[in-house]
């Protein structure tokens, strides 16, 4: 069992006195006051990352206190679970003071999300986004994208693959579709992911259950009537075979929106899973749905 470690006082750290050499005083976690013969007290933070030990500099002691060591500390810490090397990040974090950030990579990333992300659907616009500012702008954000290689973008990608393949993949697709937009404007030679064709392990591939044999919708249907389950839920799942639409939509359902005389049921575009651009050009229309004529609906419909 790994002894534990004392967290430090103000009081240690001030009364720490210089030596011939310089030494340690253990806050534990990972964080360290280095006291140097000179009388400097430094910040420091130990890690592991990609199974190598390494060590960040977080400051100088009392410019930055003990709170507020430790709040740097648990920010590097949020890094490594994100599979970002807290090191790497300070570097990039520099190179911007350095180079501006008017064609960095996170400023064009953004640029295009924000060009695009008009024509697709809320929750795709957030996912986009989310993955750069998780992954990607911490690792390579403030550089400028016409600086980015491949191997750069490479070591970004095999960063989110120790986390999810998948997400890698998907990531990779989004920065290619930026540095296109970049060459495009002038401010990249080339799109790099191009040449990383086949450095990420292929994906797997996965296919929603569905029935493709017509014999076996007769099982179905039959299943579906001797649902035992709550009789909402069963009213809902006879009415789907009928509708063809998803259950949101018809859990959403309302008594105006149905026209039982002529079997129709008109509702909003809105509710629709359409991308936004889509659902903004169609405002106020109705999407009409045919009701069977052999299942008349009222039979579950004032369960909704």
């Amino acid at each position: 069992m790994p002894k534990r470690i004392a967290p430090l006082s103000d009081i240690q750290i001030r009364n720490a006195k210089p030596k011939e050499k310089e030494y340690k005083l253990m806050d534990g976690y990972g964080l360290f006051l280095l006291v140097t013969p000179t009388n400097g007290k430094l910040w420091r933070f130990d890690y592991r990352f990609a199974d190598k030990r390494n060590t960040i500099a977080f400051g100088a002691y009392p410019a930055l206190s003990l709170a507020e060591a430790r709040s740097r500390r648990d920010e590097a810490k949020k890094l490594l679970v994100s599979g970002i090397d807290p090191n790497e990040n300070k570097r990039a974090q520099k190179l911007a003071t350095t180079h501006g950030d008017a064609s960095s990579f996170e400023v064009v990333a953004r640029e295009w999300h924000k060009k695009f992300s008009p024509t697709w659907s809320d929750s795709h616009s957030y996912w986009v986004l989310r993955r750069l500012e998780q992954y990607v702008f911490p690792v390579i954000g403030v550089r400028p994208i016409a600086d980015i290689k491949g191997a750069d973008v490479l070591k970004v990608l095999q960063i989110i693959e120790s986390v999810a393949l998948e997400t890698a993949h998907r990531v990779k697709f989004v920065i290619g579709q930026i540095f296109r937009y970049a060459v495009g404007s002038g401010r990249a030679e080339r799109d790099w992911t191009a040449d990383l064709k086949g450095l990420l392990p292929p994906r797997s591939q996965k296919h929603h259950a569905a029935i493709t044999d017509p014999k076996e919708v007769a099982g179905l249907l039959r299943a579906i009537d001797n649902f035992t389950g709550t009789y909402t839920v069963k009213c809902a799942l006879q009415l789907a075979p009928l509708v063809f639409l998803r259950p949101g939509e018809l859990r959403n359902a309302e008594w105006s929106e149905f026209d039982l005389d002529n079997f129709e049921w008109n509702f909003p575009v809105e509710r629709l899973k359409l991308k936004k651009r889509i659902k903004d050009d169609r405002k106020g229309e109705k999407h009409l749905v045919p009701l069977s004529q052999l299942t008349p609906p009222v039979i579950c419909l004032p369960v909704f």
